[in-house]
């Protein structure tokens, strides 16, 4: 009878031990970082998920990483003010921003990293990404008030982006649904706008408030909602994308610059050494997560095959006041992966 109670007892416990609870299993952490170097500022980062490559603004160059081991495959010369990177795998083309001047897109081969061309845009080109659902190349410029839009397949050495569509404010980043409009955060407005792409114009202007200042910003097209991340006050803005009705606010730390949304998760990066991680819960969301990460890392890129978060950051030198100056060489990006 004995040897019975032992054989269930081993029966009941042993299928267990492997188990994870479900708290567990979305739990984020900083596990590792890639040690980079190099000079130049950074900005906005962004992961081609099926390549597995990393594309890095460092001011007057962008870094392409191997996102696995961080090891450096190329490095695009040629800009003078990076700040974002779009990337079109179906063309084999990328596209940097460069703000600097009267303003630049620079074209590049996806497969050698050679430069194709340098198209003409307007000062301070900021934040870019790719609409697939519109096949359109979308560009914010904040001196300039505008949002620059244009097909991926452009002459990349002749051809005009045409005009660029008024905003009638700063704009910082931007979102698309893929069905014709795109949003886009004007900072010193405290509002979104909302943009018709095929008609080529603005058709509502949304107020963040609780939030304000809104910088990052990035939407779930499939519940039609868009994540604002705001400086002052600071705040994860949720809001519904089809009305502008904000259905969520969440504390966040300071200095957010950058928002994502993957698998049913939203992340916001906070200079101040915070990445905050928000979920629905009961059809509302709320805070789930506030993870560690090093000063400096503000800005984000979510790999939704491998779960990892990939955050550009450096060392910095002591300061009592304004923003802290990188130490030479000590640049890297920090890894988040979820367990």
């Amino acid at each position: 009878m004995r040897s019975l109670c032992v054989a269930l007892l081993v029966f009941l416990v042993v299928p267990l031990s492997g188990v994870r609870p479900v708290q567990a299993q979305s739990t984020w952490e900083t596990s590792r970082k890639f040690s980079v170097g190099g000079e130049g500022r950074w900005d906005y980062i962004s992961v081609d998920e099926q390549s597995h490559r990393l594309f890095v603004t460092r001011s007057t160059h962008t870094l392409v990483l191997d996102a696995d081991s961080g090891q450096a495959l190329a490095d695009i010369p040629g800009q003078k003010l990076a700040h974002g990177v779009a990337i079109v795998p179906k063309l084999n083309r990328g596209f940097i921003t460069d703000g600097a001047g009267s303003g630049a897109i620079v074209v590049f081969d996806l497969k050698t990293y050679s430069v194709l061309g340098r198209l003409a845009a307007v000062p301070d080109t900021d934040g870019i990404i790719y609409d697939s659902g519109s096949n359109l190349v979308l560009a914010s410029a904040g001196d300039s008030s505008a949002l620059l839009a244009f097909k991926p397949d452009i002459d990349p050495v002749n051809g005009k982006i045409g005009a660029p569509i008024d905003l009638e404010g700063k704009p910082e980043f931007l979102a698309a649904d893929g069905h014709g409009k795109a949003y886009v955060n004007l900072e010193d407005k405290d509002v979104v706008a909302v943009v018709d792409l095929n008609a080529h114009k603005v058709l509502a202007k949304w107020p963040i408030a609780p939030g304000g200042h809104p910088v990052g910003l990035s939407i779930d097209a499939k519940t039609h909602r868009l994540f604002v991340g705001c400086r002052n006050p600071q705040k994860l803005v949720v809001m519904n994308a089809e009305n502008g009705e904000v259905e969520a606010s969440i504390p966040i730390g300071a200095g957010v610059d950058a928002t994502a949304f993957s698998e049913g998760q939203a992340f916001a990066s906070c200079r101040d050494g915070s990445l905050i991680v928000a979920g629905d819960k009961d059809g509302k969301f709320s805070l789930i997560q506030t993870v560690q990460t090093p000063e400096g890392a503000r800005t984000l890129a979510v790999d939704a095959m491998t779960h990892r978060i990939y955050l550009p950051t450096a060392e910095f030198e002591p300061t009592t006041s304004g923003r802290p100056k990188a130490k030479p060489g000590t640049f890297m990006i920090v890894l988040v992966e979820r367990h």
